[in-house]
């Protein structure tokens, strides 16, 4: 009676009985191959609005990145594709449309005569110190994924990793790992990460890999947590038991049996967290912690003008441009997390299947 009652309450498997139960229903190529649930949560996915604002967002940002060199072209004498050319050292930004003065690019991009621009001109205007906006928010797309992906991947990594052991061995092994956890967590992140980047920093040298070591170290202990609580209500399952009284080795049992049952919620909250990464780094890089000065990076951009906060209404492009791409960047991953989990909770598409 309790393995129907369980039966009842997971929609998956509702879903698989009236499959069955519908002999006269064909299913297409695709739904043999990959199979009816997954079918279901990709058109269920790309039906969804945050899912399809959020992608095209995102695309957009993923074309910027992979034509980078082409819409803003490095200088020839460059070395680093990711330093900021700049037109002089004078502190007052100039606006939009403005040409270049000194250390002009030789070349104009392609998509400059579909606007009539015939000499070398800063598009977007220039930072107080003379670095180009238009080339810094370019490339600094691809410092957002370079980051953001690198950071999510590995602190869910990590997180799972940490928190299937303590959930997998209990005992000792759960309470030290979790005290653990518990002393990362009385440190406010952010503060945390501003503290460790600034230790580093002059160990590592300037580089983004200061920040981003940084905020890995204290961005996992949430993962391994909400790994841990899902791990303890599916290491108990009748097919886990099995594997031990077969003999299955533990790391098989972990990686093949419990993990991919148990992450499916670790991966909705990655997917969200990601533009949430992306955003703390910036956060450093306003801060000075980081990147070298003229990395493309849109935090930097953004720090450049803090003297010029009081004459915004003048030179808003130069924090207008930068945070705009910043915004929209962290608003597609959000879009996309709150799409993926909306596909992924079973108890979400009821409601929705209700209403």
């Amino acid at each position: 009676m309790e393995n129907e009652m369980n039966l009842l309450n997971d929609s998956s498997a509702i879903d698989r009985l009236l499959v069955g139960a519908d002999r006269n229903r064909k299913q297409g190529w695709l739904e043999r191959r990959l199979g009816t649930d997954v079918v279901r949560n990709v058109k269920t996915f790309f039906q969804t609005p945050a899912s399809i604002i959020g992608m095209a967002i995102l695309v957009f940002f993923m074309l910027v990145a992979l034509f980078a060199p082409v819409i803003a072209p490095p200088m020839n004498d460059q070395v680093d594709p990711f330093t900021i050319p700049r037109d002089g050292f004078k502190a007052e930004p100039k606006p939009p449309m403005t040409e270049w003065k000194r250390n002009a690019p030789e070349k104009n991009p392609f998509w400059y005569r579909w606007f009539g621009i015939e000499t070398p001109t800063h598009v977007l205007g220039t930072t107080p110190g003379q670095w180009d906006i238009l080339y810094g928010v370019v490339w600094g797309t691809r410092t957002a994924f370079k980051t953001g992906v690198v950071i999510t991947v590995a602190v869910t990594i990590i997180g799972v990793v940490i928190g299937t052991v303590a959930a997998y061995y209990g005992g000792v092994v759960d309470n030290v790992l979790m005290r653990i956890i518990d002393i990362f967590m009385t440190v406010p992140f952010i503060m945390a990460a501003l503290v460790l980047s600034s230790v580093l920093s002059p160990i590592l040298g300037r580089s983004i890999l200061a920040p981003m070591i940084a905020l890995i170290a204290f961005g996992w202990m949430f993962y391994a947590r909400l790994i841990r609580s899902n791990i303890l209500s599916v290491k108990h399952k009748d097919y886990v038991m099995a594997s031990r009284v077969l003999g299955v080795r533990d790391t098989r049992i972990m990686f093949r049996h419990i993990i991919p049952n148990a992450i499916y919620p670790t991966l909705v909250i990655a997917s969200m967290d990601m533009g949430g990464y992306v955003l703390a780094f910036a956060g450093l890089s306003f801060l000075g912690i980081g990147a070298d000065l003229g990395y493309a990076d849109w935090g930097q951009i953004i720090s450049f003008s803090r003297d010029w906060i009081t004459s915004l209404d003048v030179y808003w492009y130069t924090v207008i441009y930068p945070g705009t791409a910043l915004f929209l960047f962290v608003l597609a991953w959000n879009l996309l997390g709150d799409a993926i989990r909306d596909v992924m909770d079973p108890r979400l598409r009821k409601q929705k299947k209700h209403d």
